[in-house]
Protein backbone atom coordinates (compact mmCIF):
# COMPACT_ATOMS: atom_id res chain seq x y z
CA UNK A 1 0.00 0.00 0.00
CA UNK A 2 1.20 3.80 -0.90
CA UNK A 3 1.24 6.09 1.71
CA UNK A 4 -0.03 8.71 -0.97
CA UNK A 5 -1.22 9.07 -4.67
CA UNK A 6 -1.88 12.04 -6.98
CA UNK A 7 -4.21 10.78 -9.45
CA UNK A 8 -4.17 12.27 -13.42
CA UNK A 9 -2.15 15.26 -13.03
CA UNK A 10 -0.45 17.36 -15.43
CA UNK A 11 3.15 17.38 -15.19
CA UNK A 12 4.95 20.46 -16.20
CA UNK A 13 5.82 18.77 -20.21
CA UNK A 14 2.41 18.42 -20.22
CA UNK A 15 2.29 14.24 -19.13
CA UNK A 16 -0.75 13.10 -17.30
CA UNK A 17 0.27 10.49 -14.63
CA UNK A 18 -0.47 8.91 -11.00
CA UNK A 19 1.96 9.63 -8.50
CA UNK A 20 2.63 7.28 -5.83
CA UNK A 21 4.51 7.63 -2.68
CA UNK A 22 5.48 5.60 -0.02
CA UNK A 23 7.80 6.97 2.71
CA UNK A 24 9.61 10.43 1.41
CA UNK A 25 10.26 8.93 -2.38
CA UNK A 26 8.03 8.79 -5.05
CA UNK A 27 7.67 5.27 -5.96
CA UNK A 28 5.79 5.29 -9.54
CA UNK A 29 4.98 7.73 -11.76
CA UNK A 30 2.48 6.55 -13.99
CA UNK A 31 -0.48 4.81 -13.90
CA UNK A 32 -1.25 3.73 -10.31
CA UNK A 33 -4.05 1.29 -9.58
CA UNK A 34 -2.68 0.25 -6.20
CA UNK A 35 -4.35 1.30 -2.93
CA UNK A 36 -3.12 4.36 -0.41
CA UNK A 37 -4.11 5.52 2.92
CA UNK A 38 -4.70 8.59 0.79
CA UNK A 39 -5.64 9.51 -2.65
CA UNK A 40 -5.78 12.79 -4.18
CA UNK A 41 -7.75 14.17 -7.32
CA UNK A 42 -5.31 16.30 -9.33
CA UNK A 43 -7.47 15.75 -12.43
CA UNK A 44 -6.41 19.01 -14.77
CA UNK A 45 -4.26 20.09 -12.17
CA UNK A 46 -0.85 21.20 -12.58
CA UNK A 47 1.65 19.06 -10.57
CA UNK A 48 5.53 20.08 -10.56
CA UNK A 49 8.16 19.66 -8.41
CA UNK A 50 8.47 22.64 -5.38
CA UNK A 51 9.87 25.64 -5.99
CA UNK A 52 13.32 26.98 -5.23
CA UNK A 53 14.59 30.02 -4.22
CA UNK A 54 18.50 29.97 -4.52
CA UNK A 55 18.80 33.46 -3.24
CA UNK A 56 17.59 34.92 -0.03
CA UNK A 57 18.38 37.35 2.55
CA UNK A 58 16.42 35.49 5.72
CA UNK A 59 18.29 37.29 8.84
CA UNK A 60 16.28 40.83 7.50
CA UNK A 61 13.05 38.72 6.28
CA UNK A 62 9.93 41.23 7.73
CA UNK A 63 11.67 43.70 9.61
CA UNK A 64 10.53 46.19 7.14
CA UNK A 65 9.78 49.59 8.59
CA UNK A 66 13.32 48.61 11.31
CA UNK A 67 14.53 51.10 12.62
CA UNK A 68 12.84 52.76 9.75
CA UNK A 69 11.96 52.70 5.81
CA UNK A 70 14.16 53.40 3.12
CA UNK A 71 13.11 56.37 2.17
CA UNK A 72 15.51 56.89 -1.21
CA UNK A 73 14.84 53.16 -2.22
CA UNK A 74 18.78 52.75 -2.74
CA UNK A 75 20.59 50.09 -2.67
CA UNK A 76 22.90 52.01 -0.51
CA UNK A 77 20.38 53.19 1.93
CA UNK A 78 19.22 49.65 2.31
CA UNK A 79 22.66 48.07 3.85
CA UNK A 80 23.02 51.28 6.26
CA UNK A 81 19.48 50.13 7.68
CA UNK A 82 20.56 46.76 8.13
CA UNK A 83 23.31 47.86 9.37
CA UNK A 84 22.00 49.27 12.21
CA UNK A 85 19.21 46.79 12.44
CA UNK A 86 22.05 44.12 12.88
CA UNK A 87 23.51 45.39 16.17
CA UNK A 88 19.97 45.42 18.06
CA UNK A 89 18.32 42.49 16.32
CA UNK A 90 18.48 39.45 19.22
CA UNK A 91 18.88 35.93 17.89
CA UNK A 92 15.56 34.91 19.06
CA UNK A 93 14.09 37.81 17.25
CA UNK A 94 15.54 37.16 13.97
CA UNK A 95 14.75 33.55 14.37
CA UNK A 96 11.13 34.40 15.04
CA UNK A 97 11.02 36.33 12.03
CA UNK A 98 12.70 33.36 9.94
CA UNK A 99 10.47 30.51 11.09
CA UNK A 100 7.43 32.73 10.12
CA UNK A 101 8.66 33.54 6.98
CA UNK A 102 9.27 29.66 6.37
CA UNK A 103 5.67 28.99 7.27
CA UNK A 104 4.65 31.38 4.92
CA UNK A 105 6.98 29.96 2.14
CA UNK A 106 6.03 26.27 2.37
CA UNK A 107 2.44 27.54 2.13
CA UNK A 108 3.31 28.50 -1.64
CA UNK A 109 5.13 25.36 -2.12
CA UNK A 110 8.77 27.02 -1.88
CA UNK A 111 10.67 24.03 -0.48
CA UNK A 112 14.30 24.74 -0.87
CA UNK A 113 16.02 28.53 0.12
CA UNK A 114 19.70 29.05 -0.17
CA UNK A 115 19.90 32.61 2.46
CA UNK A 116 23.17 35.01 3.09
CA UNK A 117 23.67 35.68 6.56
CA UNK A 118 25.86 38.55 7.16
CA UNK A 119 28.68 37.75 8.81
CA UNK A 120 29.91 41.24 9.20
CA UNK A 121 29.31 41.81 12.87
CA UNK A 122 31.37 40.04 15.19
CA UNK A 123 28.61 38.84 17.83
CA UNK A 124 27.74 36.91 14.50
CA UNK A 125 24.02 36.26 16.03
CA UNK A 126 22.49 36.41 12.33
CA UNK A 127 24.81 33.07 11.82
CA UNK A 128 23.52 31.50 15.67
CA UNK A 129 20.25 32.52 14.05
CA UNK A 130 20.31 31.20 10.96
CA UNK A 131 21.86 27.58 12.32
CA UNK A 132 18.81 27.02 14.54
CA UNK A 133 16.13 27.77 11.92
CA UNK A 134 18.01 25.12 9.54
CA UNK A 135 17.75 22.59 12.04
CA UNK A 136 13.95 23.49 12.63
CA UNK A 137 13.17 23.13 9.66
CA UNK A 138 14.59 20.63 7.79
CA UNK A 139 11.74 17.97 8.55
CA UNK A 140 9.96 20.00 5.75
CA UNK A 141 12.28 22.78 3.86
CA UNK A 142 16.12 22.68 3.22
CA UNK A 143 18.15 25.76 3.73
CA UNK A 144 21.01 26.38 2.61
CA UNK A 145 23.12 29.23 4.26
CA UNK A 146 26.09 31.53 2.96
CA UNK A 147 29.12 33.44 4.61
CA UNK A 148 27.95 36.65 3.48
CA UNK A 149 30.50 39.21 4.32
CA UNK A 150 28.23 42.49 3.77
CA UNK A 151 30.40 45.07 4.44
CA UNK A 152 33.20 43.58 2.27
CA UNK A 153 35.58 40.58 3.17
CA UNK A 154 38.64 43.26 3.48
CA UNK A 155 36.56 46.46 4.16
CA UNK A 156 36.34 45.61 7.93
CA UNK A 157 39.17 44.73 10.12
CA UNK A 158 37.37 41.21 10.72
CA UNK A 159 35.83 41.14 7.96
CA UNK A 160 37.19 37.90 6.43
CA UNK A 161 38.35 36.11 10.15
CA UNK A 162 33.94 36.04 10.04
CA UNK A 163 33.92 34.39 7.20
CA UNK A 164 35.53 31.93 8.47
CA UNK A 165 34.41 31.50 11.95
CA UNK A 166 30.98 31.34 9.88
CA UNK A 167 31.58 28.34 7.96
CA UNK A 168 33.26 26.54 11.46
CA UNK A 169 30.11 27.07 13.07
CA UNK A 170 28.55 24.69 10.02
CA UNK A 171 27.75 27.60 7.39
CA UNK A 172 26.81 25.51 4.20
CA UNK A 173 28.42 28.37 0.97
CA UNK A 174 31.32 31.07 0.94
CA UNK A 175 29.75 34.43 -0.06
CA UNK A 176 31.04 37.89 -0.97
CA UNK A 177 30.33 41.17 -2.35
CA UNK A 178 34.11 42.50 -4.30
CA UNK A 179 32.15 45.44 -5.91
CA UNK A 180 31.87 46.25 -1.96
CA UNK A 181 35.51 46.71 -1.23
CA UNK A 182 37.77 49.85 -1.33
CA UNK A 183 38.89 49.40 -4.61
CA UNK A 184 38.90 47.18 -8.08
CA UNK A 185 42.11 45.40 -6.76
CA UNK A 186 40.94 44.96 -3.36
CA UNK A 187 37.60 43.47 -5.04
CA UNK A 188 39.35 41.14 -7.45
CA UNK A 189 41.58 39.79 -4.61
CA UNK A 190 38.48 39.23 -2.17
CA UNK A 191 37.41 36.42 -5.24
CA UNK A 192 41.19 34.74 -5.44
CA UNK A 193 41.07 34.64 -1.75
CA UNK A 194 37.39 33.10 -1.47
CA UNK A 195 37.73 31.09 -4.44
CA UNK A 196 40.88 29.18 -2.59
CA UNK A 197 38.84 28.83 0.54
CA UNK A 198 36.02 27.49 -0.79
CA UNK A 199 37.77 25.22 -3.35
CA UNK A 200 40.13 23.77 -0.35
CA UNK A 201 36.69 23.42 2.01
CA UNK A 202 35.29 21.55 -0.63
CA UNK A 203 32.11 23.75 -0.08
CA UNK A 204 29.67 25.82 -2.76
CA UNK A 205 30.37 29.08 -3.71
CA UNK A 206 28.11 32.30 -4.08
CA UNK A 207 28.98 35.85 -4.54
CA UNK A 208 27.02 39.52 -4.81
CA UNK A 209 29.10 39.86 -8.26
CA UNK A 210 28.79 43.57 -9.41
CA UNK A 211 25.41 44.62 -7.87
CA UNK A 212 25.69 48.21 -9.59
CA UNK A 213 25.11 50.19 -12.14
CA UNK A 214 28.27 51.13 -13.25
CA UNK A 215 29.40 49.14 -16.10
CA UNK A 216 33.19 49.56 -15.43
CA UNK A 217 32.06 46.75 -12.34
CA UNK A 218 33.78 44.44 -13.83
CA UNK A 219 34.64 41.09 -11.10
CA UNK A 220 32.47 38.57 -12.75
CA UNK A 221 35.03 38.08 -15.32
CA UNK A 222 37.74 37.39 -12.01
CA UNK A 223 35.47 35.55 -10.52
CA UNK A 224 34.54 33.18 -13.75
CA UNK A 225 39.14 32.61 -14.18
CA UNK A 226 39.03 31.90 -10.76
CA UNK A 227 35.91 29.09 -11.14
CA UNK A 228 37.83 27.63 -13.99
CA UNK A 229 41.05 27.78 -12.23
CA UNK A 230 39.70 25.69 -9.36
CA UNK A 231 37.59 23.83 -11.27
CA UNK A 232 34.61 24.62 -9.19
CA UNK A 233 31.88 25.00 -11.88
CA UNK A 234 28.28 24.43 -11.00
CA UNK A 235 29.72 25.04 -7.46
CA UNK A 236 29.86 28.63 -7.85
CA UNK A 237 27.02 31.32 -8.62
CA UNK A 238 27.36 34.77 -9.44
CA UNK A 239 24.05 36.65 -8.01
CA UNK A 240 23.01 39.59 -9.51
CA UNK A 241 25.30 40.39 -12.37
CA UNK A 242 23.52 43.96 -12.77
CA UNK A 243 26.38 45.53 -13.91
CA UNK A 244 25.99 43.70 -17.00
CA UNK A 245 23.28 45.30 -18.03
CA UNK A 246 25.04 48.62 -18.69
CA UNK A 247 28.22 46.94 -20.18
CA UNK A 248 28.96 47.88 -23.98
CA UNK A 249 28.35 44.77 -26.37
CA UNK A 250 31.55 44.21 -27.38
CA UNK A 251 32.91 43.67 -23.77
CA UNK A 252 29.71 41.44 -23.12
CA UNK A 253 30.82 39.36 -26.19
CA UNK A 254 34.16 38.35 -24.90
CA UNK A 255 32.74 37.98 -21.20
CA UNK A 256 29.68 35.89 -21.71
CA UNK A 257 31.92 33.15 -22.97
CA UNK A 258 34.15 32.85 -20.39
CA UNK A 259 31.53 32.87 -17.94
CA UNK A 260 30.34 29.46 -20.06
CA UNK A 261 33.70 28.03 -19.88
CA UNK A 262 33.69 28.40 -16.15
CA UNK A 263 30.31 26.11 -15.87
CA UNK A 264 29.49 29.07 -13.24
CA UNK A 265 25.52 29.48 -13.11
CA UNK A 266 24.02 32.92 -12.53
CA UNK A 267 20.98 34.10 -10.29
CA UNK A 268 19.48 37.74 -11.19
CA UNK A 269 17.20 38.95 -8.61
CA UNK A 270 14.12 40.67 -10.95
CA UNK A 271 12.05 42.15 -8.24
CA UNK A 272 14.97 43.37 -6.31
CA UNK A 273 17.40 44.58 -9.30
CA UNK A 274 14.54 46.65 -11.20
CA UNK A 275 13.61 48.31 -7.75
CA UNK A 276 17.17 49.36 -6.68
CA UNK A 277 18.94 50.03 -9.75
CA UNK A 278 18.83 53.04 -11.78
CA UNK A 279 18.09 55.33 -8.98
CA UNK A 280 20.41 58.24 -10.16
CA UNK A 281 19.29 58.34 -13.38
CA UNK A 282 16.67 60.88 -14.76
CA UNK A 283 15.92 59.61 -18.29
CA UNK A 284 15.65 56.78 -19.77
CA UNK A 285 15.70 55.06 -16.69
CA UNK A 286 18.03 51.27 -16.17
CA UNK A 287 16.20 48.73 -15.01
CA UNK A 288 19.35 46.76 -14.04
CA UNK A 289 18.39 43.19 -14.89
CA UNK A 290 21.43 41.27 -15.90
CA UNK A 291 21.27 39.40 -19.32
CA UNK A 292 19.34 36.74 -19.17
CA UNK A 293 18.58 35.29 -22.65
CA UNK A 294 22.26 35.71 -23.74
CA UNK A 295 23.49 33.71 -20.76
CA UNK A 296 20.86 30.91 -21.34
CA UNK A 297 21.98 30.79 -25.24
CA UNK A 298 25.45 30.19 -24.20
CA UNK A 299 24.18 27.25 -22.38
CA UNK A 300 24.56 28.91 -18.75
CA UNK A 301 22.06 27.98 -16.25
CA UNK A 302 20.10 30.78 -14.79
CA UNK A 303 17.61 30.72 -12.38
CA UNK A 304 15.69 33.28 -10.80
CA UNK A 305 15.70 34.89 -6.94
CA UNK A 306 13.35 36.35 -4.50
CA UNK A 307 16.15 38.06 -2.82
CA UNK A 308 14.17 39.84 -0.07
CA UNK A 309 10.46 40.37 1.18
CA UNK A 310 9.90 43.00 3.53
CA UNK A 311 13.25 44.25 4.41
CA UNK A 312 15.19 47.33 4.33
CA UNK A 313 15.28 46.90 0.40
CA UNK A 314 12.03 45.70 -0.54
CA UNK A 315 8.50 46.92 0.75
CA UNK A 316 6.56 43.98 -0.77
CA UNK A 317 6.78 39.92 -1.40
CA UNK A 318 4.90 37.19 -0.82
CA UNK A 319 6.96 33.87 -0.84
CA UNK A 320 5.75 33.28 -4.50
CA UNK A 321 8.45 32.02 -7.00
CA UNK A 322 6.09 32.50 -9.28
CA UNK A 323 5.70 36.55 -9.04
CA UNK A 324 9.09 36.33 -9.12
CA UNK A 325 9.19 34.58 -12.43
CA UNK A 326 6.46 36.51 -13.64
CA UNK A 327 8.26 39.74 -13.23
CA UNK A 328 11.47 38.45 -14.33
CA UNK A 329 9.78 37.22 -17.95
CA UNK A 330 8.44 40.76 -18.39
CA UNK A 331 11.84 42.78 -17.80
CA UNK A 332 14.01 40.30 -19.78
CA UNK A 333 11.09 39.91 -22.85
CA UNK A 334 10.75 36.67 -22.59
CA UNK A 335 7.45 36.07 -23.71
CA UNK A 336 7.61 33.32 -26.25
CA UNK A 337 5.89 29.99 -25.48
CA UNK A 338 8.53 28.33 -24.56
CA UNK A 339 10.53 30.95 -22.63
CA UNK A 340 7.97 31.56 -20.55
CA UNK A 341 7.58 27.76 -19.75
CA UNK A 342 11.64 28.21 -19.50
CA UNK A 343 10.74 31.08 -16.78
CA UNK A 344 8.79 28.68 -14.85
CA UNK A 345 12.09 25.89 -15.25
CA UNK A 346 14.37 28.50 -13.77
CA UNK A 347 11.88 28.56 -10.96
CA UNK A 348 12.02 24.60 -10.66
CA UNK A 349 14.49 22.74 -11.53
CA UNK A 350 17.64 25.33 -12.78
CA UNK A 351 17.38 26.65 -9.12
CA UNK A 352 17.60 22.67 -7.64
CA UNK A 353 20.72 22.52 -10.13
CA UNK A 354 22.33 26.29 -8.77
CA UNK A 355 21.73 24.61 -5.26
CA UNK A 356 22.89 21.27 -5.91
CA UNK A 357 19.87 19.81 -4.53
CA UNK A 358 19.99 15.99 -4.75
CA UNK A 359 17.50 13.63 -5.35
CA UNK A 360 15.23 16.75 -6.60
CA UNK A 361 12.02 15.88 -9.42
CA UNK A 362 9.14 14.08 -10.17
CA UNK A 363 10.91 10.28 -10.97
CA UNK A 364 10.97 7.32 -9.16
CA UNK A 365 13.19 7.27 -6.36
CA UNK A 366 12.92 10.88 -6.42
CA UNK A 367 12.19 12.97 -2.79
CA UNK A 368 8.83 12.89 -2.51
CA UNK A 369 8.15 17.16 -2.36
CA UNK A 370 6.00 18.41 -5.13
CA UNK A 371 2.86 20.72 -5.28
CA UNK A 372 -0.25 20.39 -6.91
CA UNK A 373 -1.38 23.62 -8.21
CA UNK A 374 -4.69 25.01 -9.91
CA UNK A 375 -3.57 25.62 -13.03
CA UNK A 376 -3.51 23.36 -16.20
CA UNK A 377 0.42 23.90 -17.24
CA UNK A 378 3.27 26.15 -16.26
CA UNK A 379 2.04 29.11 -18.61
CA UNK A 380 -1.04 29.58 -16.99
CA UNK A 381 0.23 29.02 -13.71
CA UNK A 382 2.71 32.09 -14.52
CA UNK A 383 -0.63 33.61 -15.89
CA UNK A 384 -2.35 33.35 -12.69
CA UNK A 385 -0.40 33.00 -10.19
CA UNK A 386 -2.66 30.17 -8.37
CA UNK A 387 -3.40 28.67 -5.25
CA UNK A 388 -1.54 25.89 -3.89
CA UNK A 389 -3.76 23.17 -3.35
CA UNK A 390 -1.48 20.72 -2.25
CA UNK A 391 2.13 21.11 -1.09
CA UNK A 392 3.72 17.54 -0.10
CA UNK A 393 7.24 17.61 1.71
CA UNK A 394 9.62 14.67 2.22
CA UNK A 395 6.14 13.00 1.70
CA UNK A 396 4.31 14.50 4.59
CA UNK A 397 1.45 16.53 2.88
CA UNK A 398 2.49 19.82 4.77
CA UNK A 399 -0.21 22.50 3.42
CA UNK A 400 -3.28 22.02 1.60
CA UNK A 401 -6.45 24.67 0.42
CA UNK A 402 -9.95 23.93 -1.24
CA UNK A 403 -10.27 24.96 -4.79
CA UNK A 404 -11.68 28.22 -4.91
CA UNK A 405 -14.81 27.30 -7.40
CA UNK A 406 -16.31 31.09 -7.42
CA UNK A 407 -14.72 32.66 -10.25
CA UNK A 408 -15.85 35.88 -12.05
CA UNK A 409 -17.31 36.36 -15.77
CA UNK A 410 -16.46 38.86 -18.07
CA UNK A 411 -18.84 41.62 -16.78
CA UNK A 412 -17.76 40.68 -13.15
CA UNK A 413 -20.33 38.72 -11.98
CA UNK A 414 -19.82 35.46 -9.32
CA UNK A 415 -19.92 32.11 -12.11
CA UNK A 416 -19.54 29.03 -10.66
CA UNK A 417 -17.09 27.36 -12.90
CA UNK A 418 -14.84 24.48 -11.72
CA UNK A 419 -11.97 25.13 -14.21
CA UNK A 420 -9.77 27.92 -14.59
CA UNK A 421 -10.76 30.86 -17.58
Amino acid sequence: MFDLVIKGGTLPDGTVADIAIRGDRIVTVGKVDAPAKRVVDATGDLVTPPFVDPHFHMDAVLSYGLPRVNASGTLLEGIGLWGELREIATVDEMVTRALRYCDWAVSMGLLAIRTHVDTTPDHLRGVEAMLEVKARVAPYLDLQLVAFPQDGLYRTATGRQNVIRALDMGVDVVGGIPHFERTMEEGAESLRDLARMAAERGLMWDVHCDETDDPLSRHVETMAREVTRHGLGGRAAGSHLTSMHSMDNYYVSKLLPLIAESGMTAIPNPLINITLQGRHDTFPKRRGLTRVKEMQALGITVGWGQDCVLDPWYSLGTADMLDVAFMGLHVAQMTHPAEMQRCFTMVTEHNARIMGLQDYGLTPGSVASLVVLDAGNPVEALRLRPDRLLVVSKGRVVAERQRNDCRLDLAGRPATVRRRF
